[in-house]
């Protein structure tokens, strides 16, 4: 059996693979995870925030931002204070291990961005289309979600047909 050449998207799975073993790596004995990388990641570059505004740039629920804060906090990342105006509201600070884990961050984002823009002949044009290629899986996986949310699964359980339709 032949092997044949790797196609755009197993080289896209590939670095996919790649990335993620070298965030685990980099997060072990760290207690960062992804998730909570991405929200420090935010908060360094809002600033201070509510628990709110986080959860609304992140797109999650609050709920999610609560558990994600706890960790951050329990970790030493970041910090709650009270809200100056609103006795509802928490205000999220990046700590100054924070501050300092977020500048090391963006050192070694820059480090890497340079190291792969020297690798390619075009860098302006890379980026230009791995933004294509990024809007383009997010499409796809967009209509692949709004279908799959309109079939049913295939124990016979789903969405129940919209009392007009035909079906």
């Amino acid at each position: 059996m032949t092997l044949s050449a790797p196609t755009t998207f197993d080289r896209l799975l590939e670095l996919t693979v790649l990335l993620g073993r070298d965030m685990s790596s980099a997060f072990e004995g760290t207690g960062l995870t992804t998730a909570r990388t991405h929200l420090l990641w935010v908060l360094h570059g809002l600033g201070p925030s509510t628990q709110a505004t986080l959860a609304h740039a992140l797109e999650v629920t609050p709920r999610n931002i609560s558990g994600l804060v706890d960790a951050l906090e329990a970790s030493g990342y970041v910090t709650r204070s009270a809200h100056p105006s609103d006795r509802r509201a928490t205000i999220v600070t990046l700590s100054e291990a924070g501050e300092k884990t977020m500048e090391q961050m963006a050192d070694d984002h820059r480090r890497i961005n340079a190291v792969v823009t020297a690798a390619v002949s075009e860098p302006e044009r890379f980026g230009d289309d791995l933004a294509a290629v990024i809007a383009a899986l997010s499409t796809l996986i967009d209509e692949a979600s709004a279908q799959a949310s309109k079939e049913p699964a295939a124990d016979g359980s789903g969405p129940e047909p919209d009392a007009g339709s035909a079906s």
